[in-house]
């Protein structure tokens, strides 16, 4: 299909959004734009294969890989397709850290179906094939090569192959209003229609027939609201994403600031951040009852511990008046309380009039109408409350102020 990113806009687009704010249209012109579809040029594609597969992941990453090996179940976040009669195994989101507990890189795991979970080319029955077990897991581009020496040197004698793939698959999402509030159900029009096959997608009807993955979007592992996320082979792409629905990724980026939620290794600073404090057990990155993994210590202590101090906040960039407006703000930069003068946090990722800081929590948010960034005092900037953050993260500051 054509692509239009170049001369394609949205009516009040998420990449115009500061601009039409300050030209005063409604602050929620975001959730306006309906569904949009972007290939993630920042991620690549690695595969594990081998019987040890799970067993390897199992004891490196933040979350529990055994669901892979089991047979799918009863609940699904995939979208139903007749190409995929028996439930899929939803995706998993997952992090690899150092010894120390600090974060270094985060994966989205999928695990192909098998042939016995789907019909065979005739559609008359499941197929057949002795392939062993694999996973694919999207990875920072940034950081590709690095991710896969990094697990090549702890497979020791384990039977697991690791493979750069990007060659062969492309990482999507699809975002948008139509996703942020409603479910997958195949009675919703939008969302039944992402699927993959003939019998959902009249458009996807040679792919689903010729290909033996039966690759289909799945709801995003973290948030709900995140809308869909899928591999697909390369270079086509995935079926309903038409050319005036693909935008450019910094949209999808956009997205994700809104919502306070960081992806990668520069966002999410390689061997610097604390997992807890990028809120990457809201969003389902981590599981405390899974055993041993690399880094489990530290995240296990300050779970138990029960305060985070700091967390990772959703920001606006106001201008003198208080309005919104595109800044040009640097990652890094120290965010104040104007008031006092005292440093609260930094910046980790700016886009236009949004961004993302790693703030102490109590003074974010009861000073927010008084935060500015060093050295451009002019410079307004509002912390935001996430609405997807569990109430408990708020009991744990609100005992901790009252123990202080």
């Amino acid at each position: 299909m054509r692509r239009f990113e170049s001369t394609f806009r949205f009516p009040k687009s998420i990449a115009s959004r500061c601009s039409a704010l300050r030209r005063n249209h409604h602050p929620h012109d975001l959730e306006n734009v309906g569904s949009m579809a972007s290939r993630l040029e920042s991620r690549s594609v690695i595969r594990f294969s081998g019987p040890d597969t799970i067993k390897f992941l199992q004891g490196l990453l933040t979350n529990d890989v055994r669901r892979f090996g089991e047979t799918p179940g009863e609940k699904t976040s995939a979208l139903p397709t007749p190409n995929l009669p028996v439930l899929a195994v939803p995706p998993m989101y997952a992090a690899l850290l150092t010894p120390q507990g600090k974060f270094l890189y985060d994966l989205f795991l999928y695990r192909p179906a098998r042939p016995e979970e789907k019909l065979d080319k005739t559609g008359s029955g499941p197929g057949t094939d002795d392939r062993e077990l694999e996973l694919l897991a999207d990875v920072d581009k940034q950081v590709l090569d690095e991710v896969v020496q990094t697990f090549k040197r702890y497979r020791l004698r384990a039977k697991v192959d690791i493979e750069n793939v990007a060659q062969d698959f492309s990482a999507w999402q699809r975002y948008g209003s139509n996703f942020s509030r409603n479910s997958s159900t195949a009675k919703e029009p939008d969302a039944a229609s992402v699927g993959w096959g003939a019998g959902i997608d009249k458009s996807a009807m040679s792919a689903s027939q010729g290909n033996k993955n039966g690759w289909q979007w799945f709801k995003d592992p973290r948030l709900d609201s995140l809308g869909y996320r899928g591999i697909f082979p390369s270079p086509s792409e995935p079926p309903l994403v038409e050319a005036d629905k693909e935008t450019d990724e910094k949209n999808y980026l956009l997205w994700r600031l809104e919502m306070g939620v960081a992806e990668g290794s520069t966002e999410i600073p390689k061997g610097e951040a604390i997992p807890l404090e990028y809120n990457l057990e809201g969003l389902n990155a981590i599981s405390f009852d899974k055993g041993c993994y690399v880094g489990q210590e530290l995240i296990a202590r300050t779970h138990h511990r029960g305060v985070i101090r700091k967390r990772l906040l959703p920001l606006k960039f106001l201008d003198s008046e208080g309005k919104e407006a595109e800044q040009k703000v640097a990652s890094g930069s120290e965010i104040l309380d104007a008031t006092s003068g005292k440093r609260i946090g930094k910046v980790t990722t700016a886009l236009g009039c949004r961004g993302l800081g790693l703030l102490r929590l109590e003074e974010a948010l009861k000073r927010s109408n008084s935060l500015t960034i060093h050295g451009q005092e002019d410079l307004k900037v509002e912390a935001v409350k996430p609405d997807w953050w569990p109430p408990e993260w708020f009991r744990e500051q609100q005992q901790h102020s009252a123990a202080a």
